[in-house]
């Protein structure tokens, strides 16, 4: 199982090269760069033999946090990663007092929204065509956080 941990400015490359491999609209090396740099975000690593295998990037103000990305790498989905970064996720923002998290996933990514789901996140509702390249929609979800 990999480390969940806080990311450093040397994970930054490493969470932009994941990203052009999961995402179509990829954010750079400098987009992660400058979100690490701002005093509301967070970002989390997974780290496994050295090499960054999944993260999530939060916005947060007051007692709100939104995640902006999650992703894991395809070589080690379903095996309890993603889940580790929501734990270790839920954990920091529960020490930050965020009482609730909230976050958009495309319509038809159905596993991800069942991994949400499981996960405790309720459909809040839906934003049309939020997403570009391909064009879908998004559905809103969120959790609190005791």
């Amino acid at each position: 199982m990999p480390i969940i941990r806080k990311m450093t400015e040397k994970d930054i490359a490493q969470v932009a090269e994941l990203e052009k491999k999961i995402f179509s609209d990829p954010w750079t090396s400098q987009g992660i760069y400058d979100t690490f740099c701002q005093k509301q975000a967070f970002i989390a690593v997974a780290e496994q033999d050295e090499k960054v295998v999944g993260y999530s990037i939060i916005y947060y103000v007051l007692d709100e946090g939104e995640i902006a990305r999650i992703a894991v790498d395809e070589t080690v989905r379903r095996q309890g990663v993603g889940r580790g970064i929501l734990d270790y996720v839920c954990e920091w923002c529960k020490k930050e007092n965020v009482k609730r998290l909230l976050l958009d996933v495309r319509e038809s990514n159905a596993s991800a929204r069942a991994f949400y789901e499981q996960y405790g996140f309720i459909v809040d509702g839906i934003r049309k065509n939020f997403y570009k390249g391909p064009n879908e929609n998004a559905v809103l979800m969120s959790k609190a956080l005791a």
